[in-house]
C-alpha cells in the first residue's frame, strides 16, 4: 500500500501539510531503507521536514555508452566525467530540498530519506535526435527526527517524465532549461505531490520508449 494512502486512511480527512528544511542536509548517508520497517505509531497529521538524506547506492551501475538506449542504472552526461553517483546524489538532494522548503511546516519534526534506484537522463545521441524519457525512480521514507523510527514502510516512486530531443532540446538549453534544471524542478514537484496528495505522483504512460529508458 502506498505510504500516503496509509496515512490518509489512518487520519480521515487530514491533508498532509509540510515541510521546512533545516540548513543542513546529510549526504553520503548509508542506506537505511528496508522493506521490514513498519510504522510503530499512528501516522501524524502533518510533518515538518528538517532533514533530507539522499543515498545513491554504489551497487547502481553507471553507463557511459553513447547509445539511444544504454543499459545500466545511472545515465548522466551534463556534468564533467567523474563520480556519477555523487553527481546524481547532489541533483536529487537539491531537488528534494527545493521541493519541501516551500511547503507549510507541519507539527511533527521529521526527516526524509531518499534512496535512488534509477536515474536515466539522455545520452548525447538521444538528446540531439529522438529525445526520450527521463527515468527517475526512488524509494522514500519519513522518519521521526529524534528517534529515527519510520512512520511507514518505504514507498517506491516512479517519477519518469518526457525528455526533450532534437531542436526542442537545443531551444530549451538556449533558454537555460538544461536537463539538470528540468529534472531538478520536476523532482521538486514530485516530492511536493507525494507529501501533500493522497495519490502522490503518477507518471505518464510513455509507451514503448519508456520501456527502454
Amino acid at each position: 500500500m502506498r505510504v500516503l494512502k496509509l496515512m490518509f486512511a489512518l487520519v480521515a480527512g487530514a491533508v498532509l501539510t509540510a515541510c521546512s528544511v533545516a540548513p543542513e542536509a546529510t549526504r553520503n548517508a548509508p542506506s537505511t531503507l528496508t522493506t521490514q520497517e513498519l510504522a510503530t505509531a499512528p501516522a501524524p497529521t502533518s510533518f515538518n521536514i528538517q532533514s533530507v538524506r539522499v543515498n545513491v547506492p554504489r551497487s547502481l551501475v553507471v553507463s557511459e555508452a553513447n547509445r539511444y538506449y544504454p543499459g545500466g542504472d545511472i545515465v548522466w552526461r551534463e556534468d564533467p566525467l567523474g563520480d556519477r553517483h555523487l553527481q546524481v546524489q547532489k541533483i536529487v538532494q537539491d531537488a528534494m530540498i527545493q521541493g519541501v522548503k516551500s511547503l507549510t511546516p507541519g507539527s511533527v519534526p521529521a526527516m526524509l530519506d531518499i534512496e535512488v534506484t534509477r536515474f536515466h537522463a539522455l545520452t548525447e545521441k538521444a538528446r540531439y535526435t529522438v529525445g526520450g524519457v527521463h527515468a527517475l525512480q526512488f524509494k522514500m521514507l519519513l522518519r521521526d527526527l529524534e528517534t529515527g523510527e519510520a512512520f511507514s514502510e518505504p514507498h517506491f516512486v516512479k517519477a519518469d517524465f518526457q525528455a526533450l530531443g532534437g531542436q526542442a532540446a537545443v531551444y530549451a538549453e538556449q533558454a537555460g532549461q538544461t536537463q539538470k534544471v528540468r529534472i531538478t524542478n520536476h523532482l521538486a514537484g514530485v516530492i511536493q505531490m507525494e507529501l501533500t496528495q493522497p495519490g502522490g505522483y503518477v507518471a505518464e504512460n510513455m509507451g514503448l520508449i519508456g520501456v527502454f529508458n
